[in-house]
This record gives structure tokens, sequence and C-alpha cells, in this order.
């Protein structure tokens, strides 16, 4: 079933750029050990979690643990205003989505909320992290529940939250994308917050693109996180573009397309608009010419 808010990619293994660098099979282990070290750690400070001095701070240290583990260096490009804005003023956090990295590497930057797709409770090594982080769940298969889900998502951002949405509503190689959906913007209007942009691409330490950390198709995330262990040099771009102020969009849809539009400038990529089709007359309208 696909529908707006369960879109089918084209995306899979067809997509995996092929001789990406790799590590040894001893060095996989252990960044496997490194990982589980930290989710461990951070299920040990749960409690801790709960307080909030200091709170963001730790939140960030487990998520930057977790891409040190994987050998995920991170390059982020603008954002100082972001990176340093004080808590409590609300914004709607929307970024391209390829990897379950990006979730990692959002929050490693600044801990949020998210809208996230229920199924993300249940997984490992990320799922009780994003839990504790206060996500908003959405269940894609029961549309009766959205309008609650977005009430939740506008009274959240409205009380001065910081939410990660990933609009596209599913995730795509890297080398190619989606389009925005429009809805979650709704929520932004309604909360009276700005929209923060984000661009996401991961490259190799020389410089090339590569799609491999992508979480695509049918695969398990096992598999995913088998990849990613794997790769060397692995480096995740982050453009943090200018944020879209309340009111600079009277729709929904106008905000989603600006909002698009900076991810895809400040990746450098270029999408054509959507055109709409002009109506022509029909022949059996038009006048015949004049007999001469």
């Amino acid at each position: 079933m696909s529908h707006a808010w369960m879109p089918a990619s084209p995306c899979g293994d067809g997509c995996l750029t092929a001789d990406d660098p790799v590590v040894g099979f001893p060095r996989r282990i252990l960044r496997f050990a490194a990982a589980i070290t930290v989710v461990l750690a951070a299920l040990l400070s749960a409690p801790l979690l709960l307080v909030a001095p200091g709170r963001e701070r730790l939140l960030r240290l487990i998520f930057l643990g977790v891409l040190r583990a994987f050998g995920v260096r991170l390059d982020i490009r603008g954002g100082a205003d972001f990176l340093r804005a004080p808590t409590g003023r609300g914004a709607l956090v929307v970024n391209n989505h390829i990897s379950w990295l990006d979730i990692v590497a959002i929050n490693a930057l600044r801990p949020m909320r998210a809208l996230a797709k229920k199924e993300i409770a249940g997984w490992p090594v990320l799922g009780g992290l994003v839990r504790r982080g206060g996500s908003i769940f959405l269940d894609r298969e029961r549309l009766t529940t959205l309008p609650a889900t977005m009430a939740s998502l506008a009274e959240a951002l409205r009380t001065g939250a910081l939410v990660s949405v990933t609009p596209e509503g599913t995730t795509w190689c890297g080398l190619a994308s989606g389009r925005f959906t429009t809805a979650t913007f709704q929520a932004a209007i309604d909360g009276g917050v700005p929209v923060r942009p984000i661009a996401l691409r991961y490259r190799l330490a020389d410089g090339r693109e590569t799609s491999r950390p992508a979480f695509i198709g049918p695969e398990s995330l096992i598999a995913s996180l088998r990849r990613v262990a794997a790769l060397r040099g692995l480096v995740l771009e982050i453009h943090i573009c200018p944020e879209i102020a309340p009111g600079r969009a009277e729709t929904r849809r106008e905000l989603a397309a600006l909002a698009e539009a900076a991810v895809h400038s400040a990746l450098g990529t270029v999408r054509i608009p959507a055109q709409r089709r002009r109506r022509t007359p029909s022949r059996a309208l038009v006048a015949s010419p004049p007999a001469k």
C-alpha cells in the first residue's frame, strides 16, 4: 500500500555505489562492540535523561558516540545560530532522508523530538533512544489517527520544542530524492514557528559521494548496520540552511516548496518544479477557418 504517508521509493540494491573502500572484518566487529557499549551506557544513564540539567549535553554525547563507533565523521556547514540557540524556541527541523544515520546525526547536533514512524520504537540501538527523546510516533497504516498526531506535533512546536521531521516520508539512496509532502508544514504554520531545513550528503574521505549508508528497499536494519560498519572513511556532510521565518509562506504547500528548494540549493542539485498543464480547447470546439 502506498499513499502520501507511506510513499514508495524506487531505490534499491541497484542504487548502491560500487568499489567503496571497506575496513577489515576485525575492525567491523570492533565497531559493533563500540556501538553496543554506547547503547548500554545510554540505558544505564536513562534516569539522568529524565532530569533537565545536563540532559541535552548527555544526549549529544550518546548520539556522537554512536557515530564515532561506526567510524562516521561529521562535516557541519553553516547554522551557527541554530547550534547556539537557547532551548525553548520551537522549530520544525526538516531534512532529506537517506539513512537511519540521519536520526543519529541530527540529534548529535542538537537533541530534539522527532515525528517518527511507530516501527522505529522497536528498532535495536535506536528505538530506545528515540523513545526517550520524546518522539511523536506516527501510525501510517491508520489514517484516522493522523489529525490527532498533527495536533500533537503543532502543540509540541507551540510549546517550544524542536521537532525533527523527514517530509519525504521514506528513505532514498541520496543520489535520488523524493518530494516534500506538505501536511507537517501545516503544524509549523499552526504553531507559529520557523522551519529549519537541513541537507544531508554521505561521501567518502576522498570526496566521492556514496549511497551505501542508505536504508532502502525491503532490507533489514541489521543489514544496513553491517554495510555502514564496513565502510572506510565515511563522512556525513550536514548543511544547516537559514531558517524560514513564520509568515514567509501563506500555505503549507508554499512552505514545503521553500524548504525543499533550500535543501537542493545547499546540495547543489536541481529540482524542476512540477508544471501545471495548460488546458487547450478541443478540436471539436475550434471554429473552422472560413472557406475562400
